[in-house]
């Protein structure tokens, strides 16, 4: 497990992944900047004032919380763009790490669309588990690794796992080997608790998932 998860992680950094990342995040701060001129360009249209200076009271505290917001949904965007993504960086882990293996098949657009749109949504769940650690400690820190553990660690083992087999075999060994899938999921989550390494995450699970899936196929030591 901890190797497969250590060699994913000093591979995130590494040039090729780098560039995924970088576009990745290009694409993210380029649909923010959207929003927040948008939510820039409602706030100017649909609110007038009778004094300017609480005209500038208003845009000042608007800001502060656009600020907020839009961190909040740095995460979120970047886990649905990476869907674009996500067969571009397993075919490099498949050729840097395995090139002697048959190489898996890319998902097709629809699926890797509706996988990349489930996988934000887990994101937004985990973001929001996150912000009430802040708050309520213990209890919401349990759940956030136990919900986030399960539906990433079922997410990204059975992307891996489908481009090598049929989905209802995927699934058939995800439940057989459930509690190492968990784990992985909680190696994930791990990650995703952590402010601004939580970017990496879409991209770290996926070449954390394509290790252990090699692993488990190859009968080595998980």
């Amino acid at each position: 497990m901890f190797p497969a998860a250590s060699r994913a992680m000093s591979q995130v950094f590494e040039a090729p992944f780098r560039a995924i990342f970088l576009k990745m995040l290009g694409l993210t701060l380029g649909i923010l900047l959207a929003i927040w001129v948008g939510l820039q360009g409602v706030l100017a249209g649909f609110v007038e004032l009778p004094y300017g200076w609480m005209e500038t009271v208003l845009a000042l505290l608007t800001g502060i919380g656009a600020i907020f917001v839009l961190g909040f949904l740095i995460a979120p965007v970047s886990a649905l763009l990476a869907g674009l993504f996500q067969d571009e960086i397993a075919d490099l882990v498949e050729t840097r790490d395995y090139p002697n293996d048959r190489p898996g098949r890319a998902m097709a657009f629809i699926p890797s669309i509706l996988m990349a749109i489930r996988f934000t949504g887990v994101v937004i769940l985990g973001n929001i588990f996150a912000l009430f650690l802040l708050l309520i400690p213990g209890v919401n820190l349990v759940a956030f690794f136990l919900v986030n553990g399960y539906l990433l660690g079922r997410e990204f083992f059975e992307f891996a796992a489908t481009r090598f087999m049929p989905v209802a075999e995927a699934k058939a060994l995800r439940r057989a080997r459930s509690g190492t899938v968990f784990m992985g999921g909680l190696v994930i989550a791990g990650v995703l608790a952590v402010p601004i390494l939580n970017l990496v995450t879409p991209i770290f699970a996926t070449i954390f998932m394509m290790h252990l899936f090699k692993r488990m196929k190859a009968g080595q030591a998980i």
